[in-house]
């Protein structure tokens, strides 16, 4: 357990989904607004069908705004990133998302102000290890993905720095964010409103 560390089997489980449980789960990659930018440019000139859905909004209903902290991903109709090759891997490794860089590391939203760092049971090197992984503490998540344990880090607290964004906007009256909207408001706010992109360093 001591030498236990993870490597990855680049087998693509964190750029696809089987088509066994396509219907019944997300595969939820988050992208950040301007992540998203840089892999728009990346597919126009590889020809890729790139696309995005909006992940982490909250409705803004002084300005009646969307505002967007994350998109989300959408896979290919067979399951697989757009950047992901049978052959090659994935095809953007030096400059992959956040998200990307830190899995098998994880960020769950346990609610709309609180995140926690969990591993992705799906990996294959998690699955294959996983009477040793099942019940470690943090002092052993840094050991054992010693590279991607600094990158979740800096993907949580990136998230913590929009959340606070949020927050303050709210505290200096530029924003107000509704925690009673109803979801029949929510999704004519979702249809009918404008968009803004919520961004940070």
């Amino acid at each position: 357990m001591s030498e236990l560390r993870y490597e990855c089997m680049k087998c693509g489980i964190c750029c696809s989904i089987s088509e066994e449980i396509q219907n019944n789960y997300i595969k939820r990659i988050p992208l950040y607004p301007e992540e998203v930018e840089k892999l728009i440019d990346i597919a126009k000139v590889r020809n890729l069908p790139f696309k995005v859905k909006e992940d982490l909004v909250f409705p803004d209903i002084k300005n009646k705004k969307i505002l967007i902290l994350t998109y989300r991903l959408i896979l290919k109709p067979e399951g697989r990133c757009v950047f992901y090759d049978v052959k090659e891997g994935c095809t953007i490794h030096k400059i992959k998302p956040y998200a990307c860089q830190a899995y098998p590391l994880a960020i769950r939203r346990v609610d709309s102000f609180n995140l926690e760092i969990t591993i992705d049971p799906l990996c294959n090197f998690v699955s294959n290890n996983y009477e040793n992984l099942k019940d470690i503490d943090l002092k052993k998540i840094k050991e054992i993905f010693i590279n991607e344990y600094p990158k979740a880090e800096k993907f949580y607290e990136k998230n913590k720095r929009l959340q606070l964004k949020i927050r303050r906007l709210e505290a200096e009256g530029k924003i107000q964010i509704s925690r009673q909207i109803t979801i029949e408001e929510f999704n004519k706010a979702l249809k009918n409103w404008d968009r803004e992109e919520i961004r940070v360093k």
